[in-house]
């Protein structure tokens, strides 16, 4: 039987409490230690997780013995800093979205990850969906025909005060980083990769966008049309389409239960049932 593996989280917040609470489900998985810029809610953290030690920075952390992988789950303007920290001593590094700031981050990032041979990732949770899976194995299935486009939309109603870290650009707030990151990830993983950008955003008060607009250019020539607001409640749907029909994730594409689509082929209608998605063709 394989060695678990030891997970280190850098941070105590919401999401290090989510991911804390996933990973008990995890094979093969344990919370070896947590870090905090406080000690005391370090202790904290262990002590409701059960982890293995806790510590009072997170050099402590990355320079431990006993952690395999580090989980960064710090503000976004940090992300950056604190994966190199870890990749730096020889941890692998899962890193909460966005990845970092900008793309010369990302860079940095990636480069020494590959120089060092260490694993290096995303935490975009929404690559993993069930849903997702299904729509790539229509895809793949070329129920749709060849694909083309994808069209999707992430907002609500951000009804926060001005110091709120969404509107905060000291805490890389903005709807593009915050709610963007989905849609324009999800195109990427159905389309491939981007070689062209055009956006246009609206600047709240503070200096961060509160709502954007972008088209993406994907490798082979296949488009995307993406929003994200903190100004308005949208449906939060999926279209991917292609030369013979289209498949949605609709109802919120990051939750969706269901996945209709439509087909010009002459082929027989059926339904499918992946793990708790449902699938169902209309041709």
């Amino acid at each position: 039987m394989p060695a678990p593996i030891r997970w280190g989280i850098l941070g105590t917040g919401k999401i290090a409490h989510a991911f804390a609470s996933a990973l008990r489900d995890v094979p093969d998985a344990v919370l070896a230690g947590v870090a905090s810029r406080s000690r005391d809610k370090a202790d904290a953290f262990v002590a409701e997780f059960g982890a293995g030690a806790a510590y009072g920075s997170y050099e402590a952390l990355a320079s431990a013995g006993d952690i395999d992988l580090v989980y960064v789950a710090t503000p976004h303007p940090q992300h950056a800093a604190n994966a190199l920290l870890a990749l730096n001593a020889g941890k692998g590094v899962l890193c909460e979205k966005p990845f970092t700031m900008n793309r010369a981050e990302a860079q940095g990032v990636i480069d020494l990850a590959r120089a060092n041979k260490l694993f290096l990732m995303e935490a975009m949770w929404t690559r993993f969906l069930p849903a997702l899976a299904e729509v790539k194995r229509l895809i793949a299935a070329d129920e749709i025909g060849s694909v083309h486009q994808v069209v999707a939309d992430f907002g609500f109603t951000a009804s926060f005060g001005p110091e709120h870290r969404v509107f905060n650009p000291d805490l890389g707030g903005g709807a593009l980083l915050d709610l963007g990151i989905y849609p324009l990830s999800i195109a990427a993983s159905l389309l491939g990769p981007v070689v062209a950008v055009q956006a246009q955003a609206e600047m709240g008060p503070t200096g961060v966008d509160v709502q954007t607009g972008f088209t993406l250019k994907h490798a082979g020539g296949a488009m995307s049309v993406c929003s994200c607001s903190f100004l308005a409640r949208t449906p939060g749907e999926l279209t991917v389409s292609g030369s013979r029909g289209h498949i949605r994730m609709n109802t919120m594409f990051h939750r969706t239960r269901s996945i209709p689509w439509r087909s010009t082929t002459a082929a027989r209608a059926r339904s499918t049932r992946p793990t708790s998605v449902t699938a169902t063709s209309t041709k």
